[in-house]
């Protein structure tokens, strides 16, 4: 996987509250956060998960803990795992965000748009390279 593809990881406690997460949510324009517990990985969380969890339930944002509302089981990625494999566990999981763990620690966070946009790149890349070959020939 191309290093520019991993975004900055943004973490939060479990027992941070909702509203503060969606304040560091909409400040880093960012659709979701790694929850973390002493550098551990509990769970993530996301915008989706506070309309479900959150807004459907009458939950209060600033009184619910973000262990209430975010997504315990976490499909993780290696740095190794090619563009293509994480956008197939994207589609198969239905999921937006997969946190890219390496020896049991979050090194960042890749989303569906940062794959398209990887995708993009390489396929411009190419298309570059074969204008290039085409008026050589």
């Amino acid at each position: 996987m191309e290093d520019k593809a991993i975004s900055e990881v943004w973490s939060v406690p479990p027992t941070n509250s909702v509203i503060d997460t969606l304040h560091l949510l909409a400040e880093k324009n960012i659709g979701a956060v790694v929850v973390l517990d002493q550098d551990k990985l509990v769970g993530i969380f996301s915008e989706r998960d506070y309309a479900r969890k959150g807004i459907i339930q009458g939950r209060k944002a600033k009184s619910t803990p973000i262990s209430e509302v975010m997504t315990p089981k976490v499909f993780t990625v290696d740095p190794d795992m090619s563009i293509q494999d994480c956008m197939k566990l994207l589609g198969q999981k239905k999921i937006r965000h997969l946190p890219v763990v390496k020896d049991e620690r979050v090194v960042g966070v890749i989303s569906i748009g940062d794959i398209v946009n990887s995708i993009m790149h390489e396929q411009k890349q190419h298309i570059q390279f074969l204008e290039q070959y085409i008026t050589q020939s």
